[in-house]
């Protein structure tokens, strides 16, 4: 049964039209070189509604963290670390996600991994990895766009990109309340030279052989001057339960499904349609295995298939900018939301009033928190106005 969410629920965020700029970059062959400077996104000012504490009677959700034996549970995962991991920032790494550039390396290490069209009506991933020490670099990395900045700063993660879309994301990222670790292109006033180099990959293109080493990010970052703290402001994305707990007993009466397609199972515009994408429910473990063009989605490390604990749907209004295909997609204010966890289909929306240092929150139609199975989470950045081609089953 194909199951499609409407995008009239709630009130989108509106954003300034940029097709004006498409004149001043004619003639740009390259992101790597001098545009004209613009305004990316508008962040809106409303306030969010008060919306109602998760209901906790009957069921545990993790509250109050503390340490045991030297470890805590995690703000991104719910898991149990070690204490100066979960206490860390995380970095967030970007990532090509299309054919010529597979397998990935290091995917797997990711606490969250979000994923968001990009020109060419494909999609790229941004990793957020708060467990790195044992990694010794990831990749390939690829170019910046203005709203995966805006999604990493809501994670106060540290951003590394190799190159950049100049005219949108120039001056976000130079900003000083962003801390990026950056490849040494035009448009970086502060490169991180020491954190990249290329691995030889017999038979790919350049643009797909440029990694972060993580001792060099390391390096990078205390020459920067780079906090890893985080701030007092710090806001966790998800609620998680408890031990003891799953997700799929509060959410007991709501639809189930076991086959999730970003974009549906035809070719289409939206992004996704490009090699769509999908995700496949394990009741036996709880994860939802992800493939890609048919095929499981692996990382290189160990020839391991992605599979995460909960899997986001993240409606937001995009919009072409100009001759290049750039996007720009909305990601303050509100829009319609599906979490999938458990096996179980929680239908809601997402809100984010509070500025670029605190992150979208979820909730469902009652207006209650949405309550995450612990493990790793898939989000997805599906634009708005290809939501109809959204299937799961």
């Amino acid at each position: 049964m194909k199951r499609r969410l409407g995008t009239g629920i709630v009130t989108v965020l509106a954003m300034t039209m940029l097709f004006a700029a498409s004149a001043l970059l004619a003639g740009c062959g390259s992101e790597e070189q001098p545009e004209i400077i613009i305004e990316a996104i508008p962040i809106p000012t409303a306030q969010a509604e008060e919306t109602p504490a998760p209901e906790a009677a009957g069921f545990a959700i993790i509250e109050e963290r503390e340490v045991v034996d030297g470890q805590m549970q995690s703000y991104l995962t719910g898991e149990w670390k070690d204490e100066n991991v979960v206490t860390r920032r995380p970095i967030a790494v970007m990532i090509p996600n299309n054919t010529p550039a597979m397998p990935q390396y290091g995917l797997s290490k990711a606490s969250i991994i979000y994923e968001a069209p990009v020109e060419g009506r494909i999609t790229r991933l941004m990793v957020v990895v708060e467990d790195f020490d044992g990694l010794d670099r990831i990749g390939p990395v690829r170019s910046s766009r203005d709203y995966f900045v805006y999604q990493a700063m809501g994670y106060q993660a540290i951003y590394c990109n190799w190159g950049l879309a100049r005219p949108y994301v120039e001056e976000l990222i130079n900003r000083d309340t962003v801390q990026n670790i950056s490849a040494a292109v035009e448009g970086i006033y502060k490169p991180a030279h020491e954190a990249f180099d290329r691995v030889k990959r017999e038979g790919y293109a350049t643009e797909f052989t440029g990694y972060l080493f993580i001792d060099g990010m390391l390096t990078a970052a205390e020459r920067l001057g780079y906090e890893w703290d985080y701030d007092d402001a710090y806001v966790p994305p998800f609620t998680f339960v408890a031990e003891g707990s799953l997700a799929q007993e509060k959410y007991a009466d709501a639809e189930s499904a076991t086959m999730i397609y970003p974009g549906g199972k035809e070719g289409n515009k939206g992004g996704y349609g490009s090699y769509n994408p999908y995700f496949e429910y394990h009741e036996e473990d709880n994860l939802y295995y992800r493939y890609q063009e048919d095929v499981p989605q692996i990382d290189e490390i160990d020839g391991s298939q992605l599979a995460v604990s909960n899997v986001v749907f993240q409606y937001c209004h995009g919009e072409v900018r100009d001759d290049h295909d750039y996007l720009a997609f909305g990601v303050h204010g509100e829009g319609d939301a599906i979490v999938f966890t458990g096996g179980k289909v929680i239908k809601g929306k997402w809100m984010r009033y509070d500025g670029d240092e605190t992150p979208a929150k979820f909730y469902d139609e009652n207006g209650e928190e949405i309550i995450f199975n612990q493990g790793k989470t898939w989000v997805c950045n599906i634009w708005e106005e290809y939501g109809e081609f959204v299937e799961y089953n």
